[in-house]
């Protein structure tokens, strides 16, 4: 934290705590935005006296969210940051909160999910199974520290240098249209971002062939030779179209669901 900050230490151990809660509350629909929120909250509190300049800031925080839990305290310190100058700062586009948000928590959760869940967490199982099999009381107990141990110090690490550097940098460059520039760069990434989440994460694919024999070929073959991820994107815009005719989440997910269920009946997907 720098020296004329408003957000005190207290604040800072609010989040840190607070971030610890990220998955408590995840969701289909947003996944981790009410942990994020809530862990947000002490800074919104500290830096906004007006009751509609907390309303936005939480709604803010409310939007999509998914990150690696244990380095997410480096996205709430820049986040942090971030909402200190826009308090600040009456020229300040909160607009680009949100839009670093975007930007940022794919590569977070990209590096913290290789490291935690890909390598970290086999070490310690490998460690502790190995222990455990020989009936040493200290299996289990490696497994939590080998986790926690660099968990907690990377937390810490990492909300502190956001909050530091995020600070400086919004300080020294909000003036200089730097920002403005990179704003625009993390939105762009941002909706590459979703645009690569939606095709990845909505799967549909034709069964049905064309011709007959050896010669038979999937008609999904002849889809994705002329616009390949037709579907999902196809899926995507019309659930979004949806939810703009203000259609409950509930019910988009449940006629998700039968339609899925009706197309394998049929033989179609």
């Amino acid at each position: 934290m720098t020296t004329n900050s408003k957000i005190t230490r207290k604040d800072f151990w609010s989040v840190f705590f607070r971030s610890l809660t990220l998955d408590s509350s995840w969701n289909y629909e947003r996944m981790q935005n009410l942990g994020f929120a809530f862990a947000m909250a002490p800074i919104i509190r500290r830096l906004y006296t007006e009751k509609e300049e907390r309303s936005l800031a939480l709604q803010r925080h409310l939007e999509f969210m998914s990150i690696t839990p244990h380095i997410s305290t480096l996205l709430f310190g820049i986040t942090s940051a971030m909402e200190e100058e826009n308090a600040k700062n009456n020229d300040f586009n909160s607009s680009s909160i949100s839009a670093v948000k975007s930007s940022l928590m794919g590569p977070i959760a990209g590096v913290g999910d290789s490291f935690f869940w890909g390598t970290l967490k086999v070490i310690a199982t490998g460690i502790a199974i190995s222990l455990s099999s020989e009936g040493n009381i200290f299996g289990p107990i490696a497994f939590l520290l080998i986790i926690n141990v660099p968990h907690f110090i990377l937390r810490y690490i990492c909300m502190d240098q956001g909050l530091k550097y995020g600070a400086k940098f919004f300080g020294d460059l909000s003036s200089s249209g730097l920002v403005q520039k990179i704003t625009e760069a993390a939105s762009v990434l941002g909706l590459m971002v979703i645009g690569a989440m939606t095709a990845s994460n909505v799967n549909f694919e034709l069964t049905m062939k064309v011709g007959g024999g050896k010669i038979a070929e999937s008609l999904q073959t002849y889809v994705d030779q002329i616009m390949l991820g037709f579907f999902p994107a196809a899926f995507f815009l019309i659930i979004y179209w949806l939810l703009g005719k203000k259609i409950k989440t509930t019910t988009l997910l449940l006629g998700v669901i039968a339609f899925s269920i009706l197309v394998a009946l049929v033989g179609l997907a």
